[in-house]
């Protein structure tokens, strides 16, 4: 009769997307004692457990048992024109599978007997992967060497190019195999010979796979596939290494004339389709059994026999296992046709045979695709669960005494155990986290599509700090840490853009973003609110948190800032007032002076090139009729960097004003006001009662507005107001004029401008891009001193990303 064993197989194809069980429906209890499981997570390791019950009964789809030895006698001709006319698929579809696996099912009496199976697969896996035809060319051809030593477990590694810590790896294999071999190998031979016995005698593959079952049947799933693996690799292996050897060795070649060896050999050519469908089926067979012992390895803590994945592996574990040991049974029955009825009949039925390989190896792979799902899923869910066990822990890393810095510095730098995760910008090398130990670290945690504006101010702070003699130059290092979204693929030419930022850096650099792992990404987002925008972490020598983001320090004071803690924020904002050295730092000399020189200076700001001019206009006439010396700058808009340029050139081409040639300044200008904003929202102090952040908050709503002006004298700031408000004053001084006298011109200006100011009414607003990262929950109007309301805003315009895009 045909062998049903591929039952199905040209339907498959069209199923495989329904993602039906292999083994009906199984309850989390029933699974739990198929694979020797217990609700204690110690007992999960027993892959498979105590004798099935009547459920197993609807367990089961695999396909039919048949007759192996049917293929191969003289009747496969018949069987030729079967396959020819489609009448296969019939045949197949007429098997009973719950029966075949309700046999296998009896067999099955575990005694709670169980070792480690993977130095005994390994040593399988060696064996099987030099038993090919392939190797036995190029022994025969002299172009390598040939593997005489396969057998030998004890003592040496195997001779190949392996590298050192493989050999380690296969040596220690070796060495435990050796341990579990002087009490299994008596059970391996028995069935070796056994399976040798039923193929030669014509018992048909099922038969032979239950009678093998029976042998095992006190064994766990996972031992019963490597011994019956096991043995068959012996019979295998010693035919090859027959196959290898004979033509050097004399014993070899009188061993291997008895197996027909050397004319088999003669006749390799026409044989080739047979062994390379040996090759692929074995090859099937090794994966799918890795595969299985996988789950064994899963923890329990994370994945039990409730999550559906784990639960359809487990109950679809023994179908595996049968059809693993069907592939197996015919593969040894393919070697034993060679070995016993010659080359001429492996050559009459290579076709027919290597069809049945075919269509096991078929079965089999669908049987790993499954496999692979579920296993996927698996882990998943325990990276989910790692991840947010992970989450929870990291903030007590911060809380924890270390007596250094290197435990946090490696949990957030180097995930994966990389000697040398660090790159010296300074020396362009690869360095080790020593060099960090017990020093101050700013952690400069970015994207990869940091600005050139960012990089070359920081850059420019961090040279400052490290001028030779410095008293900085000791007391911190930087290190940049690219965040890379864990959900998007790390393309090359993503690759190249990191590596061009990485050599552009003078201090260290994370080695490779790959360093940094998806739940560390995910921590710094949870505890720092990372999200686009570049944040300065700072740890101290035992790697506790000295500020959550220090970037808004840096950008205000830069190393004056040092050690950029909270507290020192505190004492730095205790000493500030409300003044124009404040918004315009050491940026520009020429301002500097000018505030030495306690002149009167207008700073404006917009885009409108006509409201510059008008604006300009006015003002200076307004200086020449009050006589007073008045300066003007320039300093752009938070935004539409484009249109800036343009202004910049106007104003330069038709004189307006001062203006700063290098847009550096002014996207530096406006960083440093929004840092302002976020260092005091950080600190919380973020009230109406801070004079100088209700001011910040004035300027930041006037430049969303539009234009806008403010008045100075000297470094003391008079007002600043809307661009209408601010324009209206100065052309309206012969209304206001004759209050200078008994005010001065300072009182004067600033009392017409407020009456105006409140007659606009004017409305104030606020941008906060979600890359921001820390959001206030609420604010009051800087102008009504109300609290806003909240919107939620959609832009979208290629000139500007939020409050404020670089330059």
């Amino acid at each position: 009769m045909v062998n049903s064993a591929m039952n199905q197989l040209q339907q498959q194809p069209t199923q495989q997307h329904q993602q039906q069980p292999f083994m009906g429906p199984m309850t989390n209890s029933v699974a739990q004692q198929l694979l020797g499981m217990s609700p204690n997570p110690m007992h999960q390791q027993q892959l498979m457990g105590p004798k099935n019950n009547p459920m197993l009964s609807s367990m089961t789809n695999p396909m039919h048992a048949s007759r192996q030895h049917e293929m191969m006698n003289p009747m496969h001709n018949q069987m030729k024109q079967l396959m020819n006319s489609g009448e296969i698929n019939s045949v197949f579809s007429a098997s009973d599978d719950n029966v075949i696996m309700r046999q296998v099912m009896d067999t099955h009496l575990p005694d709670g007997t169980d070792f480690d199976v993977k130095p005994l697969v390994h040593i399988v896996e060696e064996i099987l992967r030099h038993a090919t035809i392939n190797a036995t060319i190029d022994a025969d051809s002299t172009s390598m060497v040939a593997h005489t030593d396969v057998g030998k477990l004890e003592g040496k590694s195997y001779q190949t190019n392996a590298s050192l810590t493989d050999a380690r790896q296969i040596h220690a294999h070796q060495t435990n195999a050796v341990l579990i071999l002087n009490s299994l190998a008596h059970i391996i031979d028995k069935l070796a010979c056994e399976m040798a016995f039923k193929c030669l005698s014509g018992g048909d593959g099922h038969t032979t796979a239950i009678s093998l079952f029976h042998d095992v049947g006190n064994f766990h799933w996972d031992a019963k596939l490597a011994l019956i693996l096991a043995a068959f690799a012996l019979n295998y292996g010693e035919f090859w290494l027959l196959a290898q050897i004979y033509s050097t060795n004399h014993l070899a070649k009188s061993m291997a004339i008895l197996r027909q060896v050397p004319k088999i050999m003669e006749h390799s050519a026409p044989l080739k389709p047979k062994f390379d469908a040996l090759n692929k089926l074995i090859h099937s067979i090794i994966e799918l059994t890795q595969f299985i012992l996988k789950f064994k390895d899963i923890p329990s803590r994370y994945v039990g026999a409730d999550v559906p994945a784990m639960a359809r592996a487990l109950n679809t574990i023994p179908t595996a296992v049968y059809w693993n040991v069907r592939g197996i049974i015919a593969c040894a029955a393919q070697i034993s046709s060679l070995t016993s009825m010659g080359h001429e009949y492996g050559i009459s039925s290579s076709e027919m045979q290597s069809w049945e390989l075919s269509s096991l190896n078929s079965k089999i792979n669908y049987l790993l695709d499954f496999f692979k799902k579920q296993l996927e899923e698996c882990n998943r869910v325990i990276g989910d669960k790692q991840e947010a066990d992970f989450r929870n822990s990291f903030n007590q890393l911060f809380e924890t005494i270390h007596i250094d810095n290197m435990k946090v510095l490696k949990i957030l730098l180097n995930s994966n155990d990389d000697p040398l995760p660090l790159f010296d910008g300074a020396i362009k090398k690869r360095v080790g986290l020593e060099v960090l130990r017990k020093r101050n670290v700013l952690l400069l945690i970015s994207g990869l599509d940091m600005s050139r504006d960012e990089l070359s101010i920081l850059e420019q702070i961090y040279s400052e700090s490290r001028v030779q003699g410095s008293r900085m130059d000791a007391l911190y290092e930087v290190v940049w840490v690219p965040i890379v979204d864990p959900y998007v693929e790390y393309t090359e030419a993503m690759n190249i853009q990191f590596e061009d930022m990485k050599n552009g850096m003078p201090w260290y650099s994370v080695y490779h973003p790959s360093n940094v792992n998806r739940a560390v990404k995910k921590s710094i987002g949870d505890r720092w609110h990372f999200r686009s925008k570049p944040i300065l972490v700072v740890l101290d020598p035992q790697g506790r948190e000295l500020s959550p983001n220090a970037i808004h320090m840096m950008w205000i004071w830069g190393s004056t800032a040092f050690p950029f803690t909270t507290t020192r924020e505190e004492a730095l904002w205790s000493q500030e007032t409300w003044r124009l050295e404040l918004l315009v730092s050491g940026m520009d000399p020429t301002i500097l002076n000018w505030i030495r020189e306690d002149k009167y200076i207008f700073l404006y700001g917009g885009d409108d090139i006509e409201w510059i001019r008008k604006f300009t206009s006015s003002a200076r006439a307004m200086a020449t009729a009050a006589r007073i010396p008045l300066e003007m700058a320039y300093v752009g808009k938070s935004k539409k960097r484009e249109n800036v340029r343009r202004a910049i050139a106007a104003i330069n081409v038709e004189k307006h004003s001062y203006c700063w040639q290098d847009t550096t300044l002014v996207w530096f200008f406006w960083t440093r006001i929004e840092s302002m904003l976020f260092s005091k929202i950080q600190l919380r102090r973020a009230d109406d009662q801070d004079l100088i952040m209700l001011q910040i908050k004035k300027l930041l709503s006037y430049d969303k507005d539009g234009s806008w002006a403010m008045l100075c004298k000297g470094s003391q700031i008079l007002t600043n107001g809307h661009g209408s408000t601010m324009t209206q004053t100065p052309v309206d001084f012969d209304l206001w004029k004759e209050h200078i006298p008994t005010k001065g011109f300072d009182l004067s200006f600033k009392d017409y401008h407020d009456k105006l100011h409140v007659a606009a009414n004017n409305c104030s607003r606020f941008e906060f891009p979600i890359a921001a990262g820390r959001i206030p929950e609420n604010m009051h109007c800087p102008e009504c001193h109300r609290r806003m309301e909240k919107h939620i805003a959609f832009l979208c315009c290629h000139d500007q990303t939020g409050l404020l895009e670089p330059y």
